[in-house]
Order: structure tokens, then C-alpha cells, then sequence
């Protein structure tokens, strides 16, 4: 491949793809990159690459205008045309709806969630508030965040090194 046809290419390729707030890796494969977007999964990718008719190995920033607004309105749109069983964010407390939240929405309902579990004093709101484990793992002996109990031999040697020359050097006097 000569230099000036490698040159061609690339400036046809678009570097970073814009899906709601976030920037995604032109280079990559459709179904690679739209992993990168915070509430979509293989599985989701797979299934908006199916949906838009889009090659799913094909390269991301090489696809047109129009097949990149098709797989981003698909993405927005996940929720409404998937099963109610693969959405991410299921049944809202206020307004019952089943919706499938992506990127920072994403993160912000899911800090709502556990907020409101704080503040309601449900089981799960209090473990979060103090910090431990909430579906149901043991806790005995994992978990543990207050450091090591045991015996810490490197410390002990260095103690006894520094007795050792304190001894030496008050020994030559």
C-alpha cells in the first residue's frame, strides 16, 4: 500500500465518534467502541450494530454521517426496542418506567439509588453506609479494610538493626 493511498484513507477516517457525552475511538471496530460507553456491553453493542445494519467489525470512524446518527439514535433508543429484561435501569422509584441509562446518566441515577437507600435506612442503604459488603457475600474473612494484624517481621528486624548499632557505637565509647 503506497503512501499517498494510506494518506486517502485516513482522512476519511474520524478519529473520535461523539455518542451523547462521550468521546469514542474512530479506530476501533463498531462493537468495540461503543463498549467504551459507560452502560453498554458487548452483548447491547452487538444488538445496536444488528438493529442499524451495520457492519459490527466494520471501522467505526469510517462509517458515513447517516450510519453514524442511525447506531447513535439506537443507542439512545436502547431501551425501547430490547426486551424490558436487558435494560440496565429497571422500574424507576417514581416514575415506574423501564429505561436503559448510558454514560454519565448513568452513573448519576446510580448514585441516586444509593443515596435514597441511605437515606430510607433500607438494609442495603446501611451497608453502603458503613462501607460493606451489600449482596450478601461473607464477610468473615474478607473485606477486612483495617490493615494487617499479624506480625510484620520487617519492622521487627529494622528494631532490632537499630538496638544492635545503638549497642555498637555506645560499646566503643
Amino acid at each position: 500500500m503506497s503512501t499517498e493511498e494510506q494518506q486517502e484513507e485516513d482522512e476519511d477516517l474520524r478519529y473520535f465518534v461523539r455518542v451523547g457525552q462521550t468521546d469514542l475511538d474512530g479506530t476501533k471496530s463498531v462493537e468495540r467502541s461503543l463498549t467504551e460507553l459507560n452502560g453498554i456491553g458487548r452483548r447491547a453493542a452487538r444488538i445496536v450494530a444488528d438493529e442499524t445494519d451495520v457492519d459490527r467489525t466494520a471501522t467505526f470512524g469510517r462509517l458515513d454521517d447517516d450510519q453514524i446518527d442511525e447506531v447513535v439514535d439506537a443507542v439512545q433508543s436502547f431501551a425501547d426496542t430490547v426486551p424490558e429484561w436487558l435494560a440496565n435501569h429497571r422500574n424507576d422509584y417514581f416514575s415506574g418506567e423501564t429505561t436503559h441509562e448510558t454514560g454519565n446518566d448513568l452513573d448519576m441515577t446510580r448514585r441516586q439509588d444509593i443515596n435514597r437507600m441511605k437515606m430510607i435506612d433500607s438494609y442495603k442503604g446501611v451497608r453502603h453506609k458503613r462501607g460493606q459488603k451489600v449482596r450478601g457475600q461473607r464477610t468473615r474473612s474478607t473485606g477486612r479494610t483495617e490493615g494487617t494484624i499479624g506480625v510484620n517481621v520487617e519492622e521487627i528486624k529494622e528494631e532490632q538493626a537499630a538496638e544492635e548499632a545503638a549497642e555498637e557505637e555506645g560499646g566503643e565509647e
